[in-house]
Order: C-alpha cells, then sequence, then structure tokens
C-alpha cells in the first residue's frame, strides 16, 4: 500500500456559479436560414445549442459551399438577449445584438466543400432563440427549408443495453450475502475509515439487489468494492456503463465515486467524481481535471440528480489522451476530451499526452473535505464496444 500523501484541497469558488448549472438542460439543433438553397449559396451553417436558465453553450459548424477561401469569418445577429461570453477555436466578439466570429490561423483554410466547428458560452435572460441571418465572408448562408430533429439521428446503430461479450458484466444478483463477495471485493485505496459497502436487497435498478455505499467525508474514508475483471485488454475504446442512484447533491469540495486504476499512471486512478456542484473527472498523477473548475467550464458539465437512478456512460480512448461522457442520453460537453484543447474544457487534461490504460474498476466513495453520501451501483458493464442505458 502506498504510503499517504497529505493533499491540499482546491479550493471551491461555489459562490461564483449561479444556480443556472443545476437547472435542466435543453438540447436543440438548428439549421442556418436567410437565402434561398442555390449555385449562390455561400454556406450552411449547423447551429447547436444546449441551454439553461439563464445560459447556453453552443456548438457552430460553417460549411463552405462557394470557392476555397484561405481565412474565414462567420457573422450573425440575435433576435434575444444573449450575450457571448466565451468562445474556443474562434474569436468571438458581439457588438450589441451583431457577433462576429473569425478563424484562428490554424483553423482559417477552408476549401469547397470543408467544414469548421467553433464553440462559444453565454447567457441570456428572456429570450433565446437560434439565429438565421448567417453570412460567411458577407455571403449569406442558405438552409434546405427543413427543420432537423431535435436530436439528429444516429449514423451508426445506438448502442445496445445488453452486455454482449463484455469484460464485465454486472447487476449484483449472484451476490448471496450482505457482505459483497465473489468478483466484488472491498478495498479502501491508501486508507480506511467508517465508509461502509454493503449488497442491498431492499433499493436496485433491475432484479433484486445492488451495490450500497455509505461514504462518508474525511480524505481517510475511503470505501469502495473492486470487481476481479482484469480490464487491461479492453479497447482501443473502452466503454463503462452503469446505473447509480445517490441521496446528497455532490458538494462543493472534491469527491470521487468511480475509479480506474491507471497502469500509465503507474497504477494511479482515472476518477470519476465532482466539485463545485457538478460532475468530473479527475487525474491523480497530476490533479487535472476536466472540465477545468472555473465557472465557464463547470457550467458545461452537469450535476448529478439525486433520488432517482441516473445512467452513467463513459468512452476512454486508449490510444491517444481522449474520453467521452454521457448522462442518460446527453453527451455531456464539459466531460469531453479530444485533440484540439478547448478553453475551459480539457486544456490541463490534454496537458498529459499519454494515452490511459485502465486495468481495473472500482464503485464507492472517497471526499478530500466534507462530503457525505450514500450511492447505489447496478447493471454495470464495462467492454470494447459500446453498451447502452
Amino acid at each position: 500500500m502506498r504510503a499517504l500523501l497529505a493533499r491540499l484541497p482546491r479550493r471551491p469558488w461555489t459562490a461564483v456559479l449561479t444556480a443556472a448549472v443545476l437547472s435542466a438542460s435543453a438540447l436543440t439543433v438548428l439549421p442556418a436560414s436567410g437565402a434561398e438553397t442555390g449555385a449562390e449559396t455561400g454556406c450552411r451553417v449547423d447551429y447547436t445549442v444546449n441551454k439553461w436558465a439563464d445560459g447556453y453553450t453552443a456548438q457552430v459548424k460553417v460549411t463552405n459551399l462557394g470557392p476555397a477561401l484561405d481565412s474565414w469569418r462567420l457573422t450573425w445577429t440575435y433576435t434575444g438577449d444573449q450575450r457571448v461570453t466565451s468562445a474556443w477555436n474562434a474569436t468571438v466578439t458581439q457588438t450589441g445584438a451583431s457577433v462576429v466570429a473569425d478563424s484562428l490561423g490554424w483553423n482559417g483554410a477552408l476549401p469547397t466543400g470543408g467544414a469548421a466547428e467553433f464553440g462559444l458560452q453565454g447567457t441570456w435572460r428572456s429570450a433565446d432563440p437560434a439565429p438565421s441571418d448567417f453570412a460567411l465572408n458577407g455571403v449569406p448562408c442558405g438552409g434546405d427549408g427543413t427543420t432537423p430533429p431535435t436530436t439528429p439521428p444516429p449514423t451508426t446503430p445506438p448502442p445496445s443495453e445488453d452486455c454482449g461479450d463484455a469484460a464485465l458484466c454486472s447487476d449484483f444478483e449472484d451476490q448471496t450475502g450482505s457482505t459483497p463477495s465473489g468478483a466484488w471485493r472491498f478495498t479502501a485505496p491508501d486508507c480506511q475509515g467508517t465508509g461502509t459497502a454493503a449488497v442491498d436487497t431492499a433499493v436496485a435498478h433491475s432484479g433484486s439487489r445492488s451495490l450500497r455505499i455509505d461514504g462518508r467525508a474525511g480524505y481517510c474514508n475511503h470505501a469502495f468494492v473492486a470487481s476481479t475483471a482484469d480490464l487491461s485488454s479492453v479497447g482501443p475504446v473502452m466503454h463503462v456503463r452503469m446505473w447509480v442512484r445517490h441521496t446528497t447533491a455532490l458538494p462543493s469540495a472534491h469527491v470521487t465515486f468511480v475509479s480506474l486504476p491507471d497502469s500509465s499512471q503507474n497504477g494511479r486512478s482515472l476518477r470519476v467524481g465532482g466539485q463545485n456542484g457538478a460532475l468530473q473527472w479527475n487525474r491523480e498523477s497530476d490533479d487535472a481535471t476536466l472540465p477545468e473548475q472555473s465557472p465557464a467550464g463547470v457550467a458545461l458539465s452537469r450535476p448529478l440528480p439525486t433520488g432517482s437512478w441516473q445512467c452513467l456512460r463513459f468512452a476512454i480512448d486508449t490510444t491517444a489522451p481522449g474520453l467521452d461522457t454521457w448522462l442518460g442520453d446527453e453527451q455531456v460537453p464539459g466531460l469531453h476530451a479530444d485533440g484540439v484543447p478547448t478553453q475551459d474544457v480539457d486544456r490541463q487534461w490534454l496537458a498529459r499526452t499519454t494515452p490511459p490504460r485502465p486495468t481495473a474498476l472500482r464503485l464507492g466513495w472517497e471526499s478530500y473535505g466534507a462530503g457525505d453520501d450514500t450511492l447505489w451501483f447496478d447493471d454495470v458493464a464495462v467492454g470494447s464496444a459500446p453498451i447502452g442505458c
């Protein structure tokens, strides 16, 4: 067992973050409109907005339908009271209701048929309608006259709810006593306190059993149940699906409820938990977080609702430092890391370029400050193919 090292808690900024982060979000995908479709149409814009009370993020994809460009400028006008507060992959400025997005040096070239994507975050008070007067380098963008569905049709079949040939598939129905046994074993990494783990026959997502963790506050209260399954060969993308239920909202202090020992970090873990009231990833080796713990970063994550079963899914790339996270059917924008650093999201995470290589799965609770919680886990699966809720 490693010697216990002192850990300095990160300072929460809960007072800065408004209650908007805890509001339910709404996701819409809208095309640009304005010019009629035709040979003169200069571009197409797909504007995907994810909004909650008083705030929103937008992912913007502009496709060049005209001559090749060395650099691009996309303009539009808000008809509500939206205000842009930050942006990534473009320089975005706003004057009154008019917004200008300029390309950066590395993404300015846009061939005919080529596309560029950027994102922004903003606020709104009374109205947040999607803009409809996009223009690329002064040429109006056109649409196809149709309104797409709120959720775009998938390009591949949705993942199956069944485990298939997953390396780990457990609904805990094989547990015969109140103490986890067989393929699941209690463990307390680093140090143990008063946190406990048990097989619960009173609360379950399916069947009649689940795994219950009574988590306690304080660094030396680690309480986990580890699967004995060897996950070191799962991939190249590791897909994790679990159902989780808990009683207490995620606190402002850092907590963890999923831990994946990572051989690329000398056994230190990739950790899923929360901070500042929202879900986050944390890397034990360098304490990097996803998203970054700024108000803008945390606003791009989501709280973990209490008092009901929630489906969490992760996709961890073992060939590159990338991952994705879904809460239910929503892909959480702040819990997404790819090869392009995004302000307030994954710049800190991508500072480490070594791909992760998780080898095991642990479910439980550890807190680095205040924060008791009772959690239940059920219908847990890990495999090399997507696993649905």
